[in-house]
């Protein structure tokens, strides 16, 4: 007989040789409920299902959500440990790949120091693995150099909330709260792509009557629908934002009263926009006056808004001005700590949000307590076992490990769950620094461009293969639970730490038989934390659908709506920016006329290395393009389909052209999602953020050179 999953009047055929086992997606911060069918007998996935009741997204899923579970098996997987040998990887043992792991550490650890080793990191993975991350890297290699991708994503946001808010959560506001605001006011982020299973919330909302504001250089899907679609330059976001803020000042949109009681810096600013009229704000962005007049205008008058952002905005060498700006735009009306108002941040990496938070950052310890503090060494020290003066101090930033592998400080590197070679910009020096490094090491399930630099490479279980918690863009706590057994040889990240941990002497503090434990563990280190997690357990994640950190104890009910009474600084009070605009880290010139900026296409996820290898995403978008308007084709008799050079200050690359006129004629857009010489990031900007070392990834200037197929193919 057939089971029936019946969930708001849909009935989903479930086989009787199958179970449904619920869990959630492996991409983005949305974290989609699923549920996975598995064969009773084999074990074998064979499915997935939505799940109607997840209140986050009600049923929906994306096509990468849809073909998640095609990677779990997928023929490429790696099920044995790899070594190189003679430039070629072999399988090896689990014993003879640590002994050579053992071997390397300890002797490049010996002749360079404990600092010529580093842990790369990334958030794609549970809270129990990244919590474990950081303490491997201090406790069982006891380095100071380890950072994570997040450096790459999430940490402009992080800046701009702690340097305004006092606290780093990604939204102050639960998104099933969303259907019931008046306004939203979206700036570098294409929704309706990078997360479109959260574009039923503003449907509902603008069927209610909301309006809907984008700031971005391209017309995207999400701009298309939008109200008032502000069509800025690449790296001119303060300037918007404050010009917005001249505005709602200036018309008397502004909450006086919670600003007064609530807010810093009320006078300062009040100056500092003065001069950020309609008219200058227009001259540095672009966007024409009337246009962010009329943004001000609906902005200012509703009742309920929530100011939102993404990567558009936040990778830029300004992108904590950015987000700090967009911030005090909320403070202004007042918006924050308020029902269905507030501001939030698009995550972009499955647990961008509580891999920040537990001590991969080099300057974090867990519960977002910073390693300077003496306070928090000796607590954390007191967790782990360890003597507050053995704790290594603050390391630097993704990119910048690769500046200390040039220089020599570093000599190996364990690259856990991240795939710089794609994601990190100037790749050129990127690919240079991995073949200067003594020894890599690198733990995935596919063989990554990283990994392909590697000289051992770890078999790790994917998302579907063990269990844990991530925190949703929300700032919700969630389970991510076991589906099947790990394939071949594989292990999870966890384990795989632990053993190493013990070859390097440090295997009495990795006494972990289960993910539940290490998270035990988490829940005591981040107490009384920032992000405190220690009244979140397994349990109660089961029985609520998620709890909202902060959550200091079992009976706090969480925090679904943060900053109700007072913000995460010192004073209670929130800080408005008061920031000036600044152009980007580059501009373009005579020689670089024009702006690249980069992003996603729906089809895929971060570097690649998951989605490249299912077939359906990869038919829909199976090679990066150069989206451009026609004018500006037209300057190089460029045609829709013909091949274009585009030349950077650090490197070139050659795309087909694709042409829409849902672009500003001064701009390039290339997707990221691919590697080697069709990586975009081989031509972006290494200038940094200084306060979140962020690299400008969306701005860079470029030029551009009609190729022909034969020209490529001679060269």
């Amino acid at each position: 007989m057939t089971q029936y999953l019946v969930k708001e009047g849909v009935k989903n055929l479930i086989h009787p040789d199958e179970q449904l086992i619920t869990t959630h997606c492996c991409y983005c911060g949305m974290q989609c409920g699923m549920h996975i069918r598995v064969h009773k007998k084999t074990g074998k996935v064979v499915g997935v299902e939505p799940r109607y009741d997840w209140p986050v997204t009600r049923g929906k899923m994306c096509p990468k959500g849809v073909t998640a579970y095609q990677t779990i098996e997928h023929k490429d997987r790696i099920l044995r440990p790899l070594i190189k040998k003679n430039g070629k990887f072999v399988e090896a043992s689990w014993e003879e790949a640590l002994d050579l792991i053992e071997k390397n550490f300890k002797r490049i650890q010996a002749e360079y120091g404990k600092d010529a080793l580093a842990v790369f990191g990334g958030v794609s993975m549970t809270n129990e693995k990244c919590y474990l991350v950081g303490k491997y890297a201090r406790v069982a290699l006891g380095t100071r150099f380890i950072d994570y991708n997040g450096r790459f994503c999430m940490s402009s946001a992080a800046g701009g909330f702690l340097k305004t808010l006092g606290i780093d959560r990604g939204s102050t506001l639960p998104w099933t709260e969303l259907e019931h605001t008046d306004c939203f006011f979206m700036a570098g982020t294409n929704t309706a792509e990078c997360h479109p299973t959260s574009i039923q919330w503003f449907w509902r909302a603008k069927d209610k009557g909301a309006k809907l504001i984008v700031a971005d250089p391209r017309e995207t899907p999400t701009a298309r629908v939008a109200d008032v679609h502000l069509d800025l330059k690449p790296g001119t976001d303060s300037a918007l934002a404050n010009g917005i803020m001249h505005l709602l000042i200036k018309e008397g949109y502004v909450d006086e009263e919670y600003v007064n009681e609530r807010c810093n810096n009320y006078e300062e600013l009040k100056a500092m926009v003065e001069k950020f009229t309609p008219e200058y704000t227009a001259k540095i962005t672009g966007v024409a006056p009337e246009k962010i007049v009329k943004a001000a205008h609906i902005y200012g008058r509703s009742p309920r808004s929530v100011v939102m952002f993404a990567r558009g905005a936040e990778q830029q060498s300004k992108g904590v001005d950015n987000v700090s700006l967009y911030t005090s735009m909320a403070l202004l009306r007042g918006q924050i700590g308020k029902f269905a108002s507030g501001v939030a941040t698009f995550t972009g990496q499955g647990n961008g949000q509580g891999g920040r938070e537990h001590g991969q950052k080099s300057d974090l310890l867990p519960g977002y307590r910073k390693i300077t503090d003496p306070e928090a060494v000796k607590y954390i020290s007191s967790i782990w076992g360890i003597k507050p003066e053995d704790m290594p101090g603050p390391g630097v930033s993704a990119y910048e490990m690769f500046d200390e592998i040039h220089k020599g400080t570093i000599r190996a590197m364990h690259v856990i769950c991240s795939n710089p070679a794609v994601s990190a910009p100037n790749l050129e020096y990127i690919w240079e620094g991995l073949r200067k490094l003594d020894f890599l090491v690198v733990n995935d399930f596919f063989l990554s461009e990283t990994a392909e630099f590697a000289d051992v490479v770890l078999p790790a279980t994917t998302w579907a293969e063990d269990e844990g918690t991530t925190t949703n863009l929300e700032g919700r706590v969630i389970r991510i639970r076991k589906v099947r057994e790990p394939l071949g040889e594989a292990k999870p990240d966890w384990m795989i730490l632990s053993k190493i941990a013990e070859r390097m002497g440090k295997g009495k503090h990795f006494q972990y038989n289960s993910a539940r434990e290490i998270f035990d563990e988490l829940r005591l280190a981040s107490k009384g934390g920032k992000a405190d997690y220690y009244g979140i357990t397994y349990e109660r994640i089961d029985k609520e659908d998620g709890v909202f950190w902060p959550c200091p104890s079992e009976d706090h009910p969480g925090t679904p709506t943060m900053f109700k009474e007072k913000f995460g600084t010192p004073d209670g009070k929130a800080n408005l920016a008061v920031v000036d605009w600044e152009p980007a880290g580059e501009e373009p010139t005579e020689e670089y006329p024009h702006y690249l900026t980069t992003g996603r296409v729906v089809f895929h996820y971060l570097s690649g290395n998951q989605t490249r290898r299912v077939d359906f995403l990869k038919e829909q978008c199976p090679v990066p393009y150069a989206e451009m308007h026609p004018e500006l084709a037209s300057q190089y008799r460029l045609s829709n389909g013909d091949l274009v050079k585009l030349t950077t200050k650090r490197s070139s690359m050659v795309l087909e052209v694709r042409l829409t006129k849902a672009i500003r004629k001064d701009t390039v857009f290339v997707p990221y999602h691919w590697g080697k010489e069709l990586a975009v990031n081989q031509l972006t900007s290494a200038c940094l953020d200084p306060v979140s070392r962020m690299p400008e990834f969306k701005v860079c200037a470029v030029k551009l050179e009609k190729v022909s197929a034969k020209e490529v193919k001679a060269q």
